[in-house]
């Protein structure tokens, strides 16, 4: 089981990655704006941050660069419709971080998470 932070302003959608990952046996702490994410990286760790990018207040590029500095170990994982925003190099994302592409199956975010904390 892995602590995981999840990021996404969209509700609906934050409901059921919530409820997928949980499923899987995940725990899973979920924030509704990247702010609100990194209250929670300052009060507890985690094994994995899922972010999209697209958020008020703080977007989830910059949310992984301040997470990434809070902790070099955490995966991070980038969840969106711009992919090509996340691949950038401009942006300066974490350099690690993998990205999964929506629309996407909860089937493939689950597997994929998997993968990505196995080879931790």
């Amino acid at each position: 089981m892995a602590a995981i932070l999840l990021a996404e302003d969209d509700d609906s959608m934050r409901g059921f990655l919530k409820k997928a990952l949980e499923k899987a046996g995940h725990a899973v702490v979920d924030a509704s704006q990247g702010d609100d994410a990194l209250n929670e990286l300052q009060l507890r760790e985690f094994d994995l941050l899922l972010t999209d990018i697209v958020m008020p207040v703080m977007d989830g590029i910059e949310l992984a660069r301040r997470a990434a500095d809070i902790d070099p170990e955490m995966k991070i994982m980038f969840i969106t419709g711009f992919a090509a925003v996340a691949l950038n190099p401009a942006n300066k994302a974490p350099k690690e971080a993998k990205v999964l592409s929506k629309p996407f199956h909860l089937r493939d975010l689950v597997d994929e998470v998997d993968r990505m904390l196995a080879a931790a």
